[in-house]
């Protein structure tokens, strides 16, 4: 590795499994610290006692990124730890695999309290956890967010109206979150994936005959990302190396959405 993010301090939520948790190993594999902000408790230990048994810097913070006393917590507590915040993955989200909780449906079909709850988790923890780590950066005027959208953002996927409709919110708020916050040296860009082959779809592709074959149909690479192919991109991100870069929507999606 070339320590890329030598002496960093990044946040990813959601980091416990999948796409968070390929970023949490690839960033400090860069030479990052990281808290990795995580809902379930099981997960955040396993990864957090993964990462330290290979001698990297890491603390698992339990947090809700729906929940604003649990992001002001986890911000203040990295603060505590790190004294400042360099990065922000905002990856945490639900999407098909929780559909027996939440119901990911058409918009006639999709109970109220599910929209509420999905755009609670999927937006308004983006929302949250870049509204209490904004100030830290603004005060030293550097920093960077990487909001992990979703290609329902970019194309008419039917199925999960309320989860498309975040992941719409996110390319949005990304574009004018990189707008606002450029005069203090914050960057802020987004990646789009297509399907991914994590924890979070792996039950709706064991449960849902054809779903992983219509998922692969519309992509011309023709399979399915790796959790490591979205945590390259925000590495990317992260990094000096897209220094010129801001408010940029990436598709991390085998060419699916030049089509």
């Amino acid at each position: 590795m070339t320590e890329r993010l030598k002496g960093r301090v990044a946040i990813i939520t959601g980091g416990g499994s999948g796409q968070g948790l390929a970023a949490a190993r690839l960033f400090t594999a860069e030479g990052a610290k990281a808290i990795i902000a995580e809902w379930r408790e099981d997960t955040g230990l396993e990864a957090e006692n993964e990462l330290r048994s290979i001698g990297r810097n890491v603390t698992f913070i339990k947090t809700d990124v729906s929940s604003e006393k649990d992001v002001q917590a986890m911000v203040a507590k990295t603060v505590e730890l790190y004294g400042t915040i360099d990065i922000l993955f905002n990856n945490a989200g639900i999407g098909y695999s929780y559909n027996a909780q939440y119901k990911m449906a058409d918009i006639v079909d999709t109970p109220l309290d599910d929209w509420n709850r999905i755009i609670a988790i999927n937006l308004n923890g983006m929302f949250l956890c870049s509204k209490y780590v904004l100030p830290v950066m603004r005060a030293k005027k550097s920093g960077n967010i990487i909001n992990n959208s979703s290609m329902n953002a970019l194309v008419g996927e039917s199925g999960a109206d309320a989860y498309t409709a975040a992941k719409g919110g996110i390319v949005s708020l990304t574009r004018v979150m990189a707008k606002d916050n450029a005069r203090y040296g914050i960057r802020v860009n987004c990646t789009c994936p297509g399907g991914v082959i994590t924890p979070m779809i792996a039950e709706a592709l064991e449960t849902n005959p054809g779903l992983r074959e219509h998922l692969e149909a519309g992509i011309p690479l023709g399979k399915l990302a790796r959790a490591e192919d979205v945590a390259n991109a925000a590495l990317f991100f992260a990094s000096d190396e897209s220094s010129h870069l801001t408010g940029t929507i990436l598709p991390v999606d085998g060419g699916w959405y030049a089509i």
